[in-house]
């Protein structure tokens, strides 16, 4: 795993900040704008996986010109606007680019990104100088098929399929070294590896794990063979080893999920491994606390205690008041698990007060998901386990209608969550109401654990077969399809 690096002799060109576009988000922090970019491009059909890293990169100046699927976005957003008004450079003034016509297409990349150089040859024009294989320029053609084109990918395509849509770094895992060029890794690797990430998060927000988990293993070992490739920057070592404990921590959930815990288990081991060689604070923190979540599911809540609080302190001196909060009620669902109801609420008492704090610059990217609907969802859970079920069935409830639509796995799982607490708290009628609800759901979504949260629920509710709606979604849920 280790990496080579030597200092660059080029220094990169200092890019100007937007500053307009800075104005234009206000208040909203980095996440809270990203999501309404996205709820934007939802209401104009078009599809774009924003983020707060992209809205960092926007305001820093290292997007000089969108691609055009966030140019209509961006437009529809701030009407009466063009792309100079937000800051933007004309399409035509960014160098290394001939100006096109408005209703050009942008460039499809090319087949084969592996044979590309390495990061040095354009070190001296590092955000002038388009990339293409950064997900984040601004002709990247892909945003507007995501949806479609990668779930297609993961939920039919072979592993070979996958690893195209997720690895444009070009390495292909199946092939031997000796048929691979041999080159040294480069930020174009990096930037692919990241963007891989997100795609899997994404997917999973949408889809579930189950479709995704075995696809997702091709890249993840393409990662770390790039980190034995080795690097000529430092800055680029750090990312790719960031990428690779990411992308590990993905796939593990993944594996988590769908029901794979052993497997799950190994991701995140070697996710934690990635970060101590590195003394990645930020990566540690997150890998605890999916070990922490793993535990709790798998039935350890005092392991998933003591992971939680490592997670904490690993992320106190990262600043986020967020990552505090939600590792809080990781902690909070280890002593529920152990029925410590007073070690549970404490816990959760420090998560709000976290949570209350609001967002910060320093919240990590990938919570992007957790807001006050997963704050809702995790203490419901919680009081679940305390057996507590109308306190349950409240904040699942609420974690239901406050989540945005953009995840919907995660409305699927408050729902079929809601289902079993109204079940075990004597509300049959409720429950089945509910449970259809998460049943029509399913079509979008493939995930284990909320088919087995539906499984234990009718089993809950055989002996109230005669009450209202109960008979109906029984016989519905029987007629699911087995999982393969």
């Amino acid at each position: 795993m280790a990496s080579s690096t030597v200092p660059s002799s080029q220094p990169a060109r200092p890019s100007r900040p937007n500053l307009v576009f800075r104005r234009l988000r206000g208040s909203r922090s980095p996440a809270e704008f990203a999501a309404a970019v996205r709820r934007a491009a939802r209401e104009i059909g078009e599809r774009v996986s924003c983020d707060a890293r992209y809205v960092h990169r926007v305001e820093a100046g290292e997007i000089r010109c969108p691609n055009y699927a966030y140019e209509r976005v961006f437009l529809h957003m701030f009407p009466g606007r063009t792309l100079t008004d937000l800051g933007f450079s004309p399409r035509s003034s960014v160098r290394g680019r001939r100006g096109r016509a408005a209703g050009d297409r942008p460039a499809a990349r090319p087949a084969n990104p592996a044979n590309a150089t390495s990061e040095t040859s354009g070190a001296s024009e590092p955000y002038e100088t388009h990339n293409r294989y950064d997900p984040y320029d601004e002709f990247d053609p892909h945003d507007h098929e995501e949806s479609d084109v990668l779930r297609r990918a993961f939920m039919t395509g072979g592993g070979a399929t996958v690893a195209a849509v997720l690895s444009p770094y070009g390495l292909a895992p199946e092939a031997s070294a000796a048929q691979r060029p041999v080159r040294r890794a480069g930020t174009s690797d990096a930037c692919a590896l990241e963007e891989a990430v997100r795609r899997i998060r994404v997917l999973d927000d949408r889809h579930g794990a189950d479709g995704l988990y075995r696809r997702a293993a091709a890249p993840l070992r393409a990662a770390y063979e790039l980190l034995e490739a080795g690097t000529t920057r430092q800055r680029t070592a750090d990312r790719l080893y960031a990428g690779a404990g990411e992308l590990a921590i993905s796939v593990g959930w993944l594996a988590h999920d769908s029901g794979r815990f052993d497997d799950a288990r190994s991701h995140y081991a070697e996710a934690l491994a990635t970060a101590r060689v590195t003394g990645d604070a930020a990566l540690e923190a997150h890998a605890f606390c999916n070990t922490a979540f793993l535990a709790r599911d798998a039935g350890r809540p005092r392991e998933a205690v003591r992971a939680a609080q490592a997670a904490q302190r690993a992320a106190r001196p990262l600043g986020s008041p967020r990552l505090m909060s939600l590792l809080a009620l990781r902690e909070a669902g280890g002593w529920a698990g152990l029925a410590d109801r007073t070690g549970c609420e404490q816990a959760l008492v420090r998560a709000q007060a976290y949570f209350d704090r609001g967002t910060a610059e320093t919240d990590p990217e990938w919570m992007s998901f957790y807001g006050e609907a997963e704050l809702e969802g995790l203490e419901a859970q919680c009081w679940s386990s305390l057996g507590d079920w109308t306190r349950a069935a409240r904040h699942a409830r609420r974690a239901a209608e406050l989540q945005d639509p953009h995840f919907t796995r995660n409305i699927a799982l408050y729902t079929a969550e809601l289902a079993d607490d109204l079940a075990r708290g004597g509300r049959p009628e409720e429950a089945a109401q509910a449970g259809m609800r998460a049943l029509d759901l399913l079509g979008e979504v493939q995930s284990s654990r909320v088919r087995s949260m539906l499984s234990v629920t009718s089993r809950v509710l055989l002996p109230h077969r005669r009450a209202s709606g109960v008979s109906e979604f029984l016989d519905r849920h029987a007629s699911l399809p087995r999982m393969v």
